[in-house]
């Protein structure tokens, strides 16, 4: 078997209890060759990860339930997780100071202060639920303190040894699979009910083998790695599939390099990449403080139940479902962009790249730019020079913490390259918003500690703080003259990020071109500037003695980086790394908060609202009855529905549910205006995921929602019984109060992006009943059913245009009392059309959720 399906098979076996894990389940899963893509199994994994912004609407729920697990006769103290649950704050940050020494302290003293309800809130769980741990603030993001501190890659519970395995609220979980940890992003209600005892389903996956031979170009970074296995594996439809690394390669990979390659898997659609445990992985924990003693333990029990990979014992590798061969030797850096991840620009291409992008029509790729406008020029004033915009221009470059900072050398070579460029007498423009968010102090600590961190400064990559900015559209706003030159000339702006999200519009309104690089190739483009440049013929800049300085000057080589990275990375920072997490910080542990065993609620708070989830909750009395009677339980049809959204192909669960700032305009803003705040005060949408609310109406209020209604980007819809043009909040508002259920149109991949539980709550609390598209991104699927939303499929080579229909029509669905899996059902429109689609659920168990009205309700009965 492969090693990640001996780990499925190895927690089956150990949890089999004859009801949520069966005997038959660990069978199917030994007989993966034959029963793999054909059959449900389940998976307890050994703990869970949250991070703040999904983890604040988790405990939400959770204290919710407390409050219905009373209101109905039973005992809301037995409310807790059955599963450890580390839960990290410090994940996302807003960016207020950005320049020197406003920086570090400041953005963590705003973030504490605008975020200490919150904080509060978190501290009385840590206080009131058992199984949860908090991870303070001012530590580190969730995936980064995941791999850095709280992996175990062997549990060791009561004198009783099982490998460590996790499922966490977050896409780049899956960043832990590079220590030979199975584990991955699941949506927050899935992640509930997980812990709250229930495994998580899946169906038994193929796995992927991918061969690595031969060795990699030392210009090529990581991330030049990463994007090319994620092109070669994209193109290998490895979607829905496990991902298992094998080969001579893999032993020249570090730890540090396979973390970063198994954190990009959600971005080429596999559910994990994993590299099993081996001689690499033992050495890396030995240097990251696991005591000798342990480690013996580790390596004899993964070799006695076979989870340890002998590198040298090639002719014994596992059969796979296929087996992808990738040459690191053919590898050369690539950015890629400017609108999708997957879209790969090799370096030495980019500027013939980017002038076929002016030249192509809008969308994917192109930005249509008239042939006599592709060269002009808007001079700006700025801080007392002037400056010459064009298209291309670079205006945000952001070293950021989703990616890289798992592996030192790509950030080390940042650091020497901003340090031989400063050396040289290279600067970057003031106007450029540059900025360096680690994912934590462990990254600030090595880059301090190699001499390199000072050059950094030097050419404005302050460190902001720990957590998520840049990359969720928490960046500082650009400069005013800036922003107006940028709209004066319709110039296409360019951002550079080392992260792995570059949407259009994700990190500001007026930057329409984003690029993910690696660390000291975001440095490079600032310096120069532009994306309009060819590294190979042109210099970054002018240095001293007006001297030309090419990137071949000033990039560091492979020698240069082993040797900082030795001696000055990784032994001390997580010797440092484990003495913060154990002291915390004072400004948490002064922090109050209640110890009552339910949440008192403020009425008055815009942050923290008990949620109308578990309004339905049958009384303690009922259960009996209702809890094995699943048959019983049949679904209600959806009668006359409007269609709220009419959307396109791969709508983002960023379009669903935004995470950055809160639009003035917005149906939230004017909620929080109402309750007395300023813009200020706003925060943003990720931070108030505790507030159903603000969330409600920051469902589909992206500024690039695109809704076939509206003919352009914007954030509204038509309400058709009154013919008005809306707030997309406002038009479901109205539908609700008329009692008319609504539903959403869409095309390929629905939901694609981050895992986000509230792009499953928000529309539901909008009142959508179902979303009819072509396909659907499978987690965001799940999350749907799991709040009782029907995914429904249009029948392959239909869609609504096939089908002749304009979304203006009422539909009907009739559901049948024997709803299955892939079943067939018919909807009827008011123009008397009849169309036939598939009801999209992949088990029986997503039947009876969605019954339910979701699994929070079904886990809330259990109680």
């Amino acid at each position: 078997l492969p090693y990640s399906i001996r780990v499925l098979f190895e927690s089956c076996i150990r949890n089999c209890d004859g009801f949520l894990v069966k005997e038959t389940d660990a069978m199917n899963i030994l007989d993966w060759k034959t029963k793999q893509n054909n059959v449900e199994v389940p998976f307890c994994p050994a703990r869970v990860v949250l991070q703040d912004f999904t983890g604040i609407p988790a405990m939400v729920d959770f204290a919710a339930m407390r409050e219905a697990v009373r209101n109905a006769g039973g005992d809301p103290v037995k409310v807790n997780p059955a599963c450890p649950t580390d839960l990290t704050v410090d994940h996302s940050l807003q960016i207020d100071f950005s320049k020197w020494p406003e920086t570090v302290l400041k953005n963590q003293e705003m973030e504490f202060g605008r975020n200490r309800e919150r904080l509060q809130f978190f501290k009385w769980s840590s206080k009131v639920f058992k199984n949860v741990s908090i991870i303070p603030p001012e530590t580190g993001m969730a995936h980064q303190v995941n791999l850095e501190y709280l992996s175990r890659v062997v549990f060791e519970v009561k004198d009783f040894l099982y490998p460590d395995s996790v499922v966490g609220t977050d896409s780049h979980t899956t960043m832990v699979n590079g220590l030979g940890i199975l584990g991955w992003g699941v949506g927050g209600i899935e992640t509930e009910a997980v812990m709250l005892g229930m495994p998580v389903t899946l169906t038994l996956p193929e796995v992927v083998g991918c061969e690595l031979t031969g060795t990699a170009s030392p210009l090529a970074t990581s991330i030049d790695i990463v994007l090319s296995i994620t092109k070669h594996l994209r193109q290998a439809d490895v979607a829905g599939k496990f991902v298992e690394f094998f080969g001579s390669g893999v032993s020249q990979l570090s730890v540090a390099d396979r973390t970063t390659i198994a954190n990009m898997c959600p971005e080429y659609g596999a559910i994990l990449s994993f590299f099993p445990v081996d001689n690499v992985t033992l050495k890396h924990l030995k240097h990251t403080g696991f005591d000798k003693a342990k480690l013996e333990v580790m390596e004899a029990y993964l070799k006695a139940v076979k989870l340890f990979r002998n590198g040298e014992s090639s002719s014994r590798e596992p059969e796979y479902s296929q087996v992808v061969q990738i040459s690191l030797s053919s590898i050369i850096p690539y950015v890629s962009g400017p609108k999708r991840s997957q879209d790969r620009v090799a370096v030495n291409n980019m500027k013939s790249d980017f002038q076929a992008c002016l030249n192509e029509k809008s969308g994917v790729k192109g930005f249509q730019v008239a042939v006599e406008k592709q060269n002009d020029i808007v001079p700006v004033q700025y801080e007392g020079n002037e400056y010459k915009l064009s298209h291309g221009c670079i205006v945000i470059a952001a070293v950021i913490s989703c990616t890289n900072n798992c592996n030192p050398s790509v950030m080390l070579a940042a650091g020497l390259l901003a340090k031989k460029a400063v050396e040289a007498g290279l600067v970057v423009k003031p106007y450029i918003r540059t900025s360096l968010s680690p994912g934590s102090g462990m990254v600030t600590h090595y880059l301090s500690s190699s001499g390199v961190l000072p050059y950094l400064s030097k050419l404005g990559f302050e460190v902001v703080g720990y957590g998520c900015s840049t990359c969720v559209g928490n960046t500082a706003p650009l400069p005013e003259a800036i922003r107006n030159a940028i709209k004066q000339g319709d110039i296409i702006a360019c951002g550079v990020l080392s992260g792995t999200k570059n949407f259009e519009g994700r990190l500001c309104d007026c930057v329409r071109a984003n690029y993910l690089a690696s660390p000291p190739l975001v440095v490079a483009y600032a310096i120069a500037g532009t994306v309009r440049i060819d590294f190979e013929t042109e210099p970054l800049g002018t240095g001293f003695n007006g001297k030309s300085i090419y990137l071949r000057d000033i990039w560091p080589t492979r020698g240069e980086l082993h040797t900082v990275e030795e001696e000055c990375v990784i032994s001390s920072m997580f010797k440092e790394l484990k003495e913060k997490m154990e002291k915390g910080n004072k400004r948490w542990n002064l922090l109050e908060a209640p110890e009552s065993t339910l949440f008192p609620w403020d009425l008055k708070s815009t942050y923290i609202r008990c949620p109308s989830f578990f309004d339905k909750l049958v009384s303690i009395l009922d259960l009996s009855t209702r809890l094995y009677a699943l048959h019983l339980v049949s679904p209600q049809p959806i009668e006359n529905a409007h269609v709220l959204l009419y959307l396109g192909d791969s709508v983002t669960t960023d379009h669903i549910s935004p995470a950055g700032s809160i639009a003035r305009s917005s149906a939230a803003a004017k909620y929080l205006t109402n309750k007395g705040l300023t813009p200020r005060e706003f925060n943003s949408y990720g931070a108030r995921r505790g507030n159903d609310a603000v969330m409600t109406r920051g469902t589909f209020a992206n500024i690039k929602l695109l809704n076939k209604f509206i003919g352009k980007p914007a954030p509204k819809t038509i309400h058709f019984p009154s013919g008005q043009t809306l707030d997309v909040f406002e038009a479901a508002e109205l539908y609700q109060k008329e009692g008319i259920p609504v539903i959403i149109l869409a095309g390929k991949k629905y939901g694609l992006g981050s895992s986000r539980d509230w792009a499953a709550k928000g529309p539901f609390l909008l009142g959508v009943k179902a979303v009819l598209a072509e396909s659907y991104e499978k987690v965001h699927k799940s999350q749907l059913i799991g709040i009782g939303i029907a995914p429904l499929q249009f029948l392959p080579g239909e869609n609504p245009s096939t089908l002749g229909l304009t979304g203006r029509e009422q539909f009907s669905i009739l559901f049948s009392p024997e709803l299955s899996p892939g079943m067939t059902l018919d909807i009827k429109t008011s123009t008397g059309k009849v169309f036939s689609v598939i009801a999209s659920f992949e088990n029986d168990v997503e039947i009876t959720l969605y019954k339910y009205g979701g699994s929070l309700n079904f886990v809330a009965r259990r109680f």
